[in-house]
């Protein structure tokens, strides 16, 4: 039997290290659940008034990186830790940079994928923002391809579950999309 609850969510949420540069060009990112892709080349992420949207707004950029099992101490610490009140925030997490060449945003190097995005709006709905950005490329490293492709095996991407609030990893691949189906057929 099914129990019936008021309140809804919807879980498992990729868990994303937005990063920006301030007017000044220094480094700064926070962990960003409520978020995702919209068609081929966009993203939408719902997140509240930071230090990072005044950056993304002011610079037009931001790279997106999958948190990951190896980095999930330093991915989680990013989000509990505001810059504004702890200045050497992104030096203690052992973070370095490099800048993307396609936006005016850096790239984490310690986590394997990021999504290089040019800002298209701020949206200000409910006291929240969401950030709409435009995918202009990816860098990934090549640990974590297999022919020529991002392997979320290899990347080991974690999710934020909203029931339990804890992280997860994402298990092994159970089967082909658009192939388990067919036997249907």
């Amino acid at each position: 039997m099914k129990q019936s609850f008021d309140k809804a969510f919807l879980t498992p949420y990729p868990v994303f290290i937005v990063a920006s540069y301030d007017e000044n060009g220094k480094p700064n990112a926070m962990n960003a659940a409520w978020g995702g892709q919209c068609g081929d080349n966009q993203v939408s992420i719902c997140m509240s008034k930071h230090r990072t949207t005044d950056n993304i707004e002011k610079a037009k950029a931001s790279t997106i990186s999958f948190a990951t099992v190896e980095q999930a101490a330093e991915c989680d610490y990013v989000g509990i830790v505001s810059q504004d009140k702890v200045p050497d925030k992104m030096e203690r997490c052992g973070w370095t940079f490099t800048k993307s060449d396609k936006v005016n945003a850096p790239i984490i190097d310690q986590l394997p994928v990021a999504v290089e995005c040019k800002l298209i709006e701020i949206q200000h709905e409910f006291g929240d923002l969401r950030i709409v950005g435009e995918i202009v490329g990816m860098k990934a490293d090549d640990s974590v391809l297999t022919d020529g492709k991002v392997d979320l095996g290899k990347l080991k991407p974690i999710m934020f579950d909203g029931a339990q609030l804890c992280y997860r990893s994402i298990g092994d691949s159970i089967g082909k999309a658009w192939n388990l189906g067919k036997k249907f057929m």
